[in-house]
């Protein structure tokens, strides 16, 4: 008797966070070229068809990864946010949750601004951007309406201040600065972005 080679099952109680999971796991230990359908179902033990209920190819797999990524940091910088500080401690602390996510995922973090620019990013994407960046935005145009910084547009200012943690997290995953040594910086990050480099 011929037995007949066991397929892989099409079911999973969780199957699109299974994927995502995975994918995330590959993306850390093997890179963006390395992420394939095929050998994520292979991995989670499904069929090879069944991702395709969740992602119908990679690049919508990436978006989901980067849109998840973004949902975690937005928690993340949530759950760090003291309203009731004043903004150089208030930002420290956001500076310091950012640059612990830069570090904790550096492959992820480098995909989903890849995938942020990306010109078919979903509706879904904008919105996990702006809660994210947005967040960051208002923290700055409330420190306005306080008098502790200048007046100017909040977009602007928060450009420069993301562009200053994205730029130490560079910094850590090219490295040029070690992990220590960036969180050690951040107070001074901080104070200088507030405050300037003129002499006071």
């Amino acid at each position: 008797m011929v037995r007949m080679p066991e397929s892989r099952p099409y079911h999973h109680g969780d199957l699109r966070a299974a994927l995502l999971a995975a994918a995330e796991r590959t993306l850390r230990e093997k890179g963006v070229a390395s992420l394939s359908l095929r050998e994520l179902a292979r991995e989670v033990g499904v069929s090879h068809a069944a991702p395709g209920r969740h992602f119908k190819d990679k690049q919508a797999l990436l978006n989901a990864l980067a849109v998840a990524g973004f949902e975690r940091l937005s928690r993340a910088l949530d759950t760090a946010d003291d309203p009731a500080l004043p903004l150089e401690p208030r930002l420290t602390a956001l500076a310091r949750t950012y640059l612990g996510f830069a570090i904790d995922n550096a492959e992820l973090l480098e995909l989903m601004y890849a995938r942020k620019h990306d010109p078919d990013a979903s509706e879904q994407m904008v919105t996990a951007v702006e809660r994210t960046v947005g967040s960051l935005e208002g923290i700055l145009a409330d420190a306005q309406k306080r008098g502790e910084i200048i007046e100017g547009d909040p977009e602007q200012l928060n450009l420069v201040t993301g562009a200053a943690l994205q730029g130490m997290a560079g910094f850590i995953s090219s490295g040029m600065l070690t992990s220590e040594a960036a969180l050690d910086g951040v107070d001074d990050l901080v104070h200088h972005l507030l405050h300037g480099l003129k002499p006071r």
